[in-house]
């Protein structure tokens, strides 16, 4: 068996060898997907690999993998590193604690309340409010649509389905809506989309609209999403006003801020969610805009007896000391879970709630950097907007989807292209706080660089 402090001294030497690497090469040289297997060994095989080509084949694996943390990165909604927040990652992972009973996660779980007890004081929830860390915005949202069904139907925890229930969301909300009304038997053909504005925005009108034609039908009202941070354009749907909606109606209200929900550190962009504590469950991912390692996913709810209901279930075999405040096994989807608050916990501890507001607003600032390039310079077209850190453009009449493709391709940034109405766009996402001004101006350089050496690319 390997002895752990010489892994540990094999781990630094790797992670020194890739820090030097991004520094060297930004983007990692792609591999085909066909020629993946041929160009590094994968294979799991019945013998032992001797210690230097072991070393030498995770080397191989680390430069080619997609590096996520560069100045050049600006693909995904996630991106670059908050250290304080990878040490306590690698501390959880010695530790190797699962969250479900106080006898087994002992202090953990206390970093794990204090994390939700401050972020419910943040968005303004009360005493009986609390929360949970599941696997990420997608589960957060599943999560939420339990709960907002069996507050609905107390008894489909126990009997099934037994109304029409109608859930609402906005047309650019996330995809994960869909499949959770599948998984939660509500069913897919039971959604409204509702339509936003040019924003992106939900219309709450058109939301009332919808809720009274389905009252009318017989349908029950069931769950509206609303979301802080759309998928493409960033837009965030108008929460008071959706909440006077959902109050009158007595239908649960979920804001989805799995994006850009950590504006509640910020006063400075609060207002951006304002009413939130007006819903009944709010999520957000700190792996996002707060640039944890993945994954590390808040849900907050306004009544922990709703978490309560739609989750708990007694296991003599498990719960055996403490009480259920302590035993978040009771509280969450799954039985087994690792420990995701303390990556969070070391990064909030060492920079403080000033230092996570500071995170946050780099990213706007960010924005406003490439927001200011792209309004002076001709040659590009703008479709986002203000208080969004999801910038959408085209340059020149190059096809978005295939100037992103070759970029990525020829190793030069990786950038994603999104879709709003009938426009098509290169998405640019200033989620990375490591980036500073020049990071942003290099990034049109080195795009339009490589325009101007691909005159393909304009016919």
């Amino acid at each position: 068996m390997s002895n752990i402090n010489s892994d540990l001294a094999l781990f630094n030497e790797l992670v020194e060898a890739l820090i030097i690497e991004e520094e060297k090469n930004p983007v990692a040289k792609r591999i085909d997907s066909s020629k993946l297997y041929e160009t590094i060994d994968l294979s799991l095989n019945n013998g032992a690999m001797i210690d230097d080509d072991f070393k030498s084949l995770l080397r191989d694996v680390l430069v080619s993998t997609p590096k996520t943390a560069t100045n050049l990165f600006f693909n995904q909604l996630f991106g670059g590193r908050q250290s304080k927040a990878i040490l306590g990652d690698l501390l959880a992972v010695m530790l190797n604690n699962s969250m479900y009973t106080y006898k087994v996660a002992g202090p953990q779980v206390g970093i794990e309340q204090e994390i939700i007890r401050q972020s419910c004081d943040l968005i303004g929830y009360g005493s009986k409010s609390n929360g949970t860390f599941p696997t990420g915005g997608s589960m957060s949202n599943y999560m939420a649509l339990v709960m907002g069904r069996d507050a609905k139907d107390p008894s489909c925890r126990l009997n099934g389905m037994s109304k029409p229930m109608i859930i609402y969301t906005s047309k650019e909300s996330h995809y994960s809506t869909a499949k959770n009304a599948s998984f939660a038997g509500i069913g897919r053909n039971n959604i409204r989309y509702i339509i936003a504005d040019s924003k992106g925005s939900m219309i709450p009108e058109k939301l009332e609209e919808q809720i009274l034609d389905d009252i009318d039908k017989g349908f029950i009202p069931t769950y509206v999403n609303a979301t802080a941070g759309t998928t493409v354009l960033g837009a965030f749907d108008p929460i008071d006003k959706i909440a006077d909606i959902t109050e009158k109606y007595k239908i649960w209200l979920h804001v989805d801020g799995a994006y850009c929900g950590s504006v509640i550190f910020s006063e400075k962009y609060k207002h951006l969610i304002k009413g939130v504590e007006r819903s009944d469950s709010f999520s957000y991912n700190a792996h996002k805009m707060l640039g944890t390692p993945l994954t590390c996913s808040i849900i907050l709810v306004n009544d922990k007896k709703q978490l309560h209901d739609s989750f708990s279930n007694d296991a003599d075999y498990l719960y055996q000391t403490d009480g259920d405040d302590f035993n978040l096994g009771k509280t969450s989807f799954q039985c087994g879970r690792r420990n995701d608050a303390l990556k969070f916990w070391t990064l909030w501890k060492s920079v403080g709630t000033n230092g996570l507001k500071e995170i946050v607003e780099q990213q706007f600032d960010l924005a406003n950097v490439a927001l200011e390039y792209i309004r002076s310079n001709p040659d590009y077209t703008l479709y986002s907007f203000d208080n969004s850190i999801s910038i959408c453009f085209n340059y020149k009449n190059v096809d978005p989807m295939v100037l992103c493709t070759a970029l990525y391709e020829h190793q030069i940034t990786v950038v994603g292209f999104g879709s709003f109405e009938a426009d098509t766009f290169i998405r640019l996402v200033t989620i990375n706080a490591n980036n500073e001004k020049e990071d942003i101006l290099n990034f049109f350089k080195v795009l339009e660089g490589f325009v101007k050496k691909t005159p393909s690319l304009t016919k």
